[in-house]
């Protein structure tokens, strides 16, 4: 396995989107821009590092988890402006 900056980066996402679990699971009501825009943020990166490091399966899961997290901070800005 090759260590570069790639697999630095794909760690990076793994841990966000496991940490975006974890903060699910622990709160009774979680904020959604935390859970989705972390989700986003860890899919992305883990995308850029299966750019590198081709795992075809792997890329389109994350290709489906961005599009689960923007759908996500989709409808959390919608329920926002509703409010307003």
């Amino acid at each position: 396995m090759s260590f570069d900056i790639y697999t630095l980066i794909g760690f990076a996402g793994m841990i966000m989107i496991v940490s975006a679990y974890g903060y699910m699971t622990a709160k009774d009501d979680p904020n959604p821009f935390i859970l989705h825009g972390t989700n986003l943020i860890g899919a992305v990166l883990l995308s850029i590092s299966l750019l590198v490091h081709t795992n075809l399966p792997s890329l389109v899961l994350e290709v489906i988890w961005i599009s689960v997290a923007v759908w996500g901070l989709a409808k959390a800005f919608a329920a926002r402006r509703a409010k307003l």
